[in-house]
């Protein structure tokens, strides 16, 4: 992989573009680099709901998540590289078995609402969608992995599986849409 960064204020990027992994040049606004960008911010909200109180289980499976995310970055930013490894995806799917497991079925939509975790795990949830989109467009212009969205897919349903176990925490429930139906029903 590419030289690490010895220093942060290059000055090269002052023109509009910026360095890939692979040397090139592109610029700060091609479809590649939207994607780095989303995936980042992503990273950087998970970094948010660390800091929050989290259930023994959940804290290394974010770490986990963190790595793997700097390793879809990673492969992002060097085209035709592979770095986020379908095994990855397992993760995903085992934990949002395990947890999906433990919540009563939703009865209504629910709102990105609760106490702070579960909501910075919404937040979460909507940038790891947003990410997605943004690997969905550039896959459709150049060639990019499979694995790296199906990752970014599975990740925004594992946060919203997240945020129900985060708000039952301390005795709490999912904040349903008062919709219209439901009032009827009710």
């Amino acid at each position: 992989m590419g030289n690490r960064l010895t220093q942060i204020a290059t000055r090269t990027g002052d023109d509009g573009t910026t360095g890939l992994g692979d040397n090139t040049r592109v610029p700060k606004s091609s479809l590649r680099v939207q994607a780095m960008g989303d995936v980042d911010e992503l990273n950087s909200h998970i970094g948010v709901l660390l800091c929050e109180e989290l259930p023994g289980d959940v804290r290394p499976l974010l770490v986990e998540v963190q790595h793997q995310l700097f390793n879809l970055g990673g492969e992002l930013s060097i085209p035709g590289y592979e770095l986020l490894k379908p095994e990855a995806l397992a993760v995903l799917d085992d934990a949002l078995a395990t947890h999906n497991a433990k919540l009563p079925r939703l009865q209504e939509f629910i709102l990105p609402a609760g106490n702070r975790a579960a909501s910075q795990s919404h937040v979460c949830r909507t940038v790891a969608r947003r990410a997605e989109r943004a690997v969905v467009a550039l896959g459709q212009v150049e060639a990019v992995n499979e694995t790296p969205r199906r990752y970014l897919n599975r990740l925004s349903d594992l946060m919203f599986v997240l945020a129900r176990v985060l708000n039952r925490m301390d005795g709490g429930d999912d904040v349903y849409w008062k919709s219209e139906r439901m009032a009827r029903e009710g």
